[in-house]
């Protein structure tokens, strides 16, 4: 897997990646629901979408707009397993680890906080989030009773 910041560099030299922001829409629910909670959205969307071995639809299975994770899950290449192994260095064809989800979510968390400063309190650079990492402790853990599959606060 690939040091973030170096993924980073090479994201802010792709113009596909670079025309990704996000909209009114987005940063007004970035407001109003923060930065944690969409987070945990992150995790929800990982988990189900991005997180199995051979994920439905892979390659297809995260919408361009709707959500502000799905934007930036685009713009952080995040948004598929051909595109996690191409620019994480993340192998396909078997289930992510826990370490390789909480990587998905630093970069989509990096990338928020950089696009909207003022929604997450950080200070947002033009270098797509560089800077030092305030990711909300969340874990992907399953508790026992968990009926709907719906991730757990730490």
């Amino acid at each position: 897997m690939r040091n973030l910041d170096d993924v980073f560099i090479g994201l802010a030299n792709s113009p596909f990646r670079q025309r990704f922001k996000l909209d009114a829409g987005d940063q007004r629910y970035l407001v109003e629901k923060g930065l944690d909670l969409v987070l945990v959205h992150a995790w929800e969307f990982i988990d189900r979408r991005l997180a199995p071995a051979r994920p439905p639809h892979d390659g297809r299975q995260t919408p361009f707009r709707g959500h502000p994770v799905f934007v930036a899950q685009h713009a952080t290449a995040t948004c598929c397993r051909g595109c996690l192994a191409k620019w994480h260095g993340v192998a396909p064809d078997r289930p992510l680890s826990a370490e390789e989800q909480e990587h998905v979510i630093e970069a989509v968390g990096r990338w928020l906080r950089a696009q909207a400063p003022m929604a997450t309190g950080g200070a947002g650079t033009a270098a797509a989030g560089f800077g030092p990492s305030t990711r909300p402790r969340i874990s992907g853990r399953r508790s026992s009773d968990d009926q709907q599959g719906e991730l757990q606060l730490d």
